[in-house]
């Protein structure tokens, strides 16, 4: 089970399908899709000159080339496809859809085309994003997820969700026994529309049954609201919860002083074998990795400049130009690292990390409150920091008689931070607090901690705690034991004879969006459990700063719901 090379299969057939010279038009959708998989230059060797969104009605005429649409059959990209074959600009039209089309779609398709242009009309499953073998992401937006509740969809989010995880099992050819979380509305609905659509496109679904069924897992974000809180150390984590990764891209552009040419790096483990050997490396073990290189580079050049620090390392990259041209590969990883190590130092992340780990694993009422209140006071930390701690206090002691929520909030404002992002802390609460959550979320506080784990190799980076693990672990131990509780996690169909076997295949999708640390966990799983393969995905992948901004949404509609009640 690979997400990448399913989509890439796609992509491939597509391309190499259609013999000669081609373009390829694709739509907003289906742009990132395609890039996720693929490069330009790769599509060039498969002589496909030309690729351009459909929405683009300023194209030349070039009727010697052949045209590849790949496009999400929407009712507005529909509208710019029957635009287009009203006035082909192409001689002949290859068009395949990333997911299921209706039957009038296709009807109306075949009546505009006058030209006679269209020669084939497919459905390739690729309708979701392939971002690490293991992990994919709907890619949808955070804002558009709720109704007019906090348990219920948005239409077009529930629709596309339906759709997009339908793909996903089509092409990885899995007709799979549906589970979800009792307490989650949101789970047990698209649970069971996605059983619905397999049941009702039962050709489509009609796979070689394997001796031990497929499961998907529906999970919901709201069991564990803990882990977008966290800081992340972790390479993949750590870049997209600081600078953010879109659609496999790293937008450098306010970074000080970053050369031109890395102003967008591509992080792909598909496309680079650096970024795949060391996605999931915390930072001190990356640094040291990428001194390696460094190393090995200056022993071919018998340079001889001191390299002890990621400093040093990005002025050797920038003093010697043969060596960016040579491994234009870890200059960008060389920038990357030291951006990051630049952003630990600047906003004091590992002794925020420190109590946000200690708040997540352990529970030390007093010591906390403590370090909370000294770090709200302290004008070196943002206002992020400050809201995030006091999240996972509310989190943690929620349940406490005496808990000092209420005194936090206080203490938030008077340190100058804004009444949107205090508010978070009751929206959180209203949204993922205890009883809102199927699960005891800090069941986790009676383990012995496992302590500091050091970050060894190069000067700058210090220890810091890597200690929590996402409440999914739990959830997955059990499921591979076969010892999830039918009570918590029902069965969406009746067919239960074959399941108390323990599972092979596991597609885990979370409602409200995933995040790099369990994409880190699943991959762990993926290369220590032999005869399991589990692939992870959700609406989005969230870094803190999209998990609050959902959370003030929520905390925007709750307090429009509670005027409206009161007129």
């Amino acid at each position: 089970m690979d997400v990448i090379k399913a989509v890439q299969h796609y992509a491939e057939k597509m391309i190499n399908d259609v013999p000669g010279m081609k373009a390829l038009l694709l739509d907003t959708e289906t742009t990132p899709i395609i890039s996720l998989v693929t490069t330009q230059s790769t599509l060039l060797t498969k002589e496909c000159y030309l690729i351009d969104r459909i929405d683009n009605r300023n194209r030349d005429k070039m009727k010697h080339l052949k045209c590849i649409c790949f496009l999400r059959p929407t009712r507005e990209t529909l509208q710019y496809l029957v635009a287009e074959l009203r006035e082909p600009s192409y001689g002949d039209y290859y068009l395949y859809f990333s997911n299921t089309i209706r039957k009038s779609d296709i009807e109306q398709l075949a009546e505009v085309d006058e030209h006679e242009v269209i020669r084939e009309v497919q459905e390739y499953y690729g309708d979701y994003l392939a971002i690490n073998p293991d992990l994919f992401s709907l890619g949808q937006d955070p804002h558009h997820y709720f109704g007019n509740s906090i348990n219920s969809w948005e239409a077009d989010t529930f629709e596309q969700s339906v759709k997009g995880l339908c793909a996903v099992l089509l092409s990885l050819k899995k007709k799979p026994i549906i589970r979800y979380e009792r307490k989650s509305a949101m789970a047990k609905r698209l649970a069971t529309e996605v059983q619905h659509t397999i049941t009702s496109e039962g050709q489509l679904f009609d796979f070689r049954r394997p001796d031990t069924p497929p499961i998907l897992l529906v999970l919901d974000r709201r069991n564990d609201p803990v882990t977008p809180l966290l800081m992340q150390w972790t390479y993949q984590a750590m870049v997209h919860e600081l600078i953010g990764i879109h659609h496999g891209r790293v937008d450098m552009t306010n970074v000080p002083e970053v050369k031109n040419e890395l102003k967008e790096i591509v992080l792909s483990p598909d496309q680079d074998p650096f970024f795949k050997k060391s996605m999931y490396l915390n930072l001190g073990d990356l640094g040291a990795t990428i001194k390696q290189y460094v190393d090995e580079y200056q022993s071919k050049t018998k340079s001889n400049m001191n390299i002890e620090s990621i400093a040093d390392m990005k002025r050797f990259v920038e003093e010697y130009p043969e060596f960016r041209k040579l491994s234009g590969n870890v200059s960008k990883h060389v920038a990357l690292v030291s951006e990051l190590s630049r952003r630990v130092a600047q906003d004091h992340l590992l002794e925020i990390s420190e109590l946000e780990q200690g708040l997540a694993c352990n529970e030390n009422h007093s010591s906390d409150l403590k370090n909370i209140q000294r770090l709200i006071e302290s004008p070196q930390i943002d206002q992020d920091s400050k809201v995030r701690l006091v999240l996972l206090y509310a989190l943690r002691y929620e349940r406490m008689a005496n808990n000092s929520v209420k005194a936090l909030v206080d203490l938030l404002d008077r340190a100058g931070i804004s009444e949107k992002k205090s508010a978070l802390v009751p929206s959180l609460l209203f949204y993922a607090g205890y009883q809102q959550r199927q699960d005891d979320l800090f069941s986790n506080q009676s383990f012995l901690s496992r302590g500091k784990s050091a970050l060894k190799g190069l000067k700058g980076v210090e220890n810091v705690y890597t200690q929590h693990t996402p409440h999914l672990s739990e959830t997955l131990d059990l499921l591979i034991k076969a010892r999830l509780k039918d009570t918590d996690y029902p069965y969406i169909s009746n067919d239960n004879s074959m399941l108390r076997e323990r599972p092979q295949d596991i597609i885990v999708f979370i409602c409200g969006g995933t995040t790099f640390e369990e994409a880190r966990y699943i991959a762990q799983l993926n290369a220590t459990t032999p005869g399991v393969r589990i692939v992870l995905g959700g609406n989005n992948v969230h870094n803190s700063k999209s998990f609050l901004s959902q959370i003030s949404k929520v905390g925007e509609d709750y307090m429009n719901l509670l005027a409206s009640s009161s007129r």
